[in-house]
């Protein structure tokens, strides 16, 4: 049984398997995949090769979706997505996408089955918590740009002509303002966080000062505190998904390997609560795990992605505060820095946005709030230089 391949454009190659029929005529398998690498398509080959041998290629036009599907996480999410990404695509495709479309044909898969799926996903019942109504628009728009990814390399693949999720006007998802405390609350939270432990006064302290995401925090490491210049750098996450476990990784995108200036009180408790920390490894002694995160367990290992989470959210009941997530004190520091009339392009790089049009669309309530001001400042300006004129 002989094999080929054949490069084609945006890094794609096309396998061809020629097998002999038991009549004696010559047939021609066909598979497209999405690399650039001589060596994984001769891989893939090889694979391709023993399912023909086997008789276990499915032609195209008998292809379920719910094949594909399988087949596109193996030979792409799972080897180029991120595995909080690939868990998250999971959960959707198996919760609601493959239940109601894996049946159908990938040939045979049309706009319309797209645009009655999401009508059904607007109608009270859908939701998996118990709650009343259908999903969020936002919710929904995350179906669409699911199924529009891989019905793309569905394209790509030459499994399908066309993307019929590209003919389909995807469901519009509504803003919501992110939530945050403002300077006297965060003054209240402040008070409140000085009659906890060393360790959960560093945990707040830093997400308000450095504005860092959960597993960026999590992540930190001593190594990556420099006192002398007063900075940290960010360059790795504390990561963890249901089933598989905690892990670490690098951060979502190059941005968001920064480096941080940290005010000198910050400082300074970082120093006293390492301090801290040596003493409880000397305490525990052997038992000590030797991880060199900033964010420990009692014997030293390392902490859980989700413990900020968990811990903040007993926190603010126990102290009465408003109620927030923990991310939500991520866009208090930076809806505080807007406020303070800081330029948006030193805010985005800060937060390790991708670019400063994906700040400006997470922060427009702030923005907006700074451009009155701004135009209030002006107005004073003005009236005091006509008082000092009349």
């Amino acid at each position: 049984m002989a094999g080929s391949i054949e490069w084609r454009d945006k890094g794609t190659a096309r396998l061809i398997v020629s097998k002999v029929k038991p009549d004696g005529t010559r047939k021609k398998y066909y598979r497209t995949i999405k690399t650039s690498s001589p060596k994984v398509a001769e891989k893939e080959l090889a694979k391709f090769v023993t399912e023909v041998e086997g008789n276990n290629f499915i032609e195209p036009s008998k292809l379920t979706f719910s094949a594909f599907v399988d087949r596109w996480l193996k030979e792409y999410a799972e080897k180029d997505l991120a595995p909080k990404t690939v868990h998250r695509y999971k959960q959707i495709l198996n919760t609601r996408i493959l239940p109601a479309l894996g049946h159908i044909k990938i040939q045979q898969l049309k706009p319309i089955h797209l645009k009655e799926f999401y009508n059904n996903l607007t109608e009270d019942g859908i939701r998996t918590d118990g709650r009343p109504g259908g999903l969020s628009g936002k919710t929904i728009l995350q179906h669409h740009r699911i199924l529009s990814s891989i019905l793309t390399d569905a394209v790509q693949w030459e499994v399908i002509d066309s993307n019929p999720a590209s003919r389909v006007k995807p469901p519009k998802a509504e803003r919501k303002e992110a939530k945050y405390y403002d300077e006297e609350q965060v003054a209240d939270l402040l008070e409140a966080v000085s009659q906890e432990s060393i360790k959960h006064q560093v945990l707040v302290h830093l997400a308000i000062f450095s504005g860092l995401r959960r597993g960026e925090l999590m992540g930190l490491e001593w190594k990556d505190v420099n006192f002398d210049k007063g900075t940290i750098e960010v360059i790795r996450t504390g990561q963890y998904i249901p089933g598989q476990g905690t892990f670490t990784k690098t951060p979502k995108n190059e941005t968001s390997k920064r480096v941080i200036s940290l005010p000198s009180s910050m400082m300074t408790l970082l120093k006293y609560y390492k301090a801290t920390q040596n003493q409880q490894r000397l305490t525990v002694g052997d038992l000590w795990q030797g991880s060199e995160r900033i964010f420990t367990t009692w014997d030293g290992r390392n902490g859980h992605p989700e413990w900020p989470s968990q811990w903040f959210s007993k926190f603010i009941k126990k102290h009465k505060l408003p109620p927030l997530n923990f991310h939500g004190l991520r866009h208090t520091s930076i809806t505080l820095l807007i406020a303070e009339g800081v330029p948006l392009a030193n805010i985005s790089k800060r937060a390790g946005h991708a670019n400063v049009t994906t700040t400006g669309n997470i922060y427009a309530h702030a923005l907006k709030s700074a451009d009155r001001d701004a135009a209030d400042k002006l107005e004073n300006l003005y009236n005091s230089k006509l008082r000092k004129q009349a």
